[in-house]
């Protein structure tokens, strides 16, 4: 019997960035070609500069020739409006900028901008529709109640496991770790606004790039305790990981970030706020972390309680590894070849 295809439909920035969503379709395509399928990645560039750009982008995706393939998996938009009789979406995020960061971004919208924003959502509710596409799933619950929301389309959450899972316990040493891209959505700045608060001995290891970097080094103001890393291999990622007391993860309404599982599976407690999206679906507070509001204060009070309850920050990470043993590469993987019917 010839062996099934299917074409992995995913975007590029047009900087290069990698992160998260890159790792993730690395995690996808090695699952579904160790399940029996063939898996290629499929992939263009997105240009968000402006509205043009972003409508080209949809147009091109629209365009790609697909019909070679059994079946297609759908990621981030705007893949989806990809065109295939058999074609199930794995939503990684619909383009956030138009939906619940359009106020964050455009505090004096125009009418011009409302119409942009009506659009999208109109064109990504049909292309999301059935039979357009057979059947949707999410990353997470804030991507799924996010598409609700605004499309009143329905979709299952399947939680993507780990590309790489080589992370361990180590020692539970005087810093706290915060990885990952440095923008004003990841909101590191509170972080670091927090260690203003901190009456302790405990210093802030930043690791990561991004456009905010200038900004987030400036709020630092040269403390002494706060470091910023840049860039590192991912072994000396697993062991910045290890060896921390904690890991802070406040961003806004993240979609799902892999630095709670990482976190997690390092035996780490997370400190996360209560607007933070997935992070604070998987972090029960008091358990296997804390979940407070985004407030300075309070997160560097959570902060000086793991510095003063060594212990309990252990068995909090104990806790924090079991509580994540269900999330598998192996139940998405299988969940999607069954939705196409292969």
């Amino acid at each position: 019997m010839k062996q099934k295809t299917i074409a992995v439909i995913t975007v590029r920035s047009l900087n290069g960035d990698t992160g998260g969503a890159e790792r993730l379709y690395e995690g996808l395509i090695h699952i579904l070609n160790t399940l029996g399928v063939k898996a290629d990645r499929v992939s263009l560039e997105s240009d968000e500069s402006c509205f043009e750009a972003i409508q080209e982008t949809y147009l091109q995706f629209y365009d790609l020739a697909l019909s070679g393939y059994d079946g297609v998996i759908s990621t981030k938009a705007p893949s989806y409006i990809v065109r295939h009789s058999n074609h199930v979406c794995y939503l990684v995020h619909t383009m956030r900028v138009f939906y619940d960061m359009f106020d964050n971004e455009f505090p004096s919208k125009s009418k011009e901008l409302e119409q942009q924003r009506k659009f999208i959502h109109l064109l990504d509710k049909k292309a999301l529709s059935y039979p357009r596409v057979n059947r949707i799933f999410s990353i997470g619950n804030e991507v799924s109640k996010r598409l609700y929301k605004y499309t009143g389309l329905e979709s299952e959450v399947l939680h993507p496991g780990l590309t790489f899972d080589d992370f361990r316990q180590g020692a539970y040493r005087n810093y706290l770790f915060l990885p990952g891209r440095l923008h004003r959505w990841k909101r590191v700045g509170l972080v670091i606004e927090a260690m203003k608060f901190v009456n302790r001995d405990i210093h802030l290891k930043i690791c990561g790039s991004g456009e905010d970097e200038e900004i987030l080094r400036a709020i630092a103001q040269q403390d002494e305790r706060i470091e910023f890393l840049g860039r590192v291999p991912d072994q000396n990622l697993r062991d910045l990981y290890s060896n921390a007391l904690a890991v802070p993860f406040t961003p806004l309404r993240e979609d799902y970030g892999y630095v709670t599982l990482e976190a997690f599976r390092s035996k780490k407690p997370v400190i996360t706020c209560m607007d933070s999206g997935e992070p604070a679906h998987f972090v029960k507070d008091g358990l296997n972390g804390f979940v407070c509001s985004p407030n300075p204060a309070e997160i560097a009070r959570k902060i000086e309680w793991l510095f003063d309850n060594p212990k309990l920050a252990v068995e909090m990470g104990e806790r924090a590894y079991k509580s994540i043993q269900h999330i598998t590469w192996e139940n998405v993987g299988s969940h999607l070849i069954e939705s196409l019917k292969l």
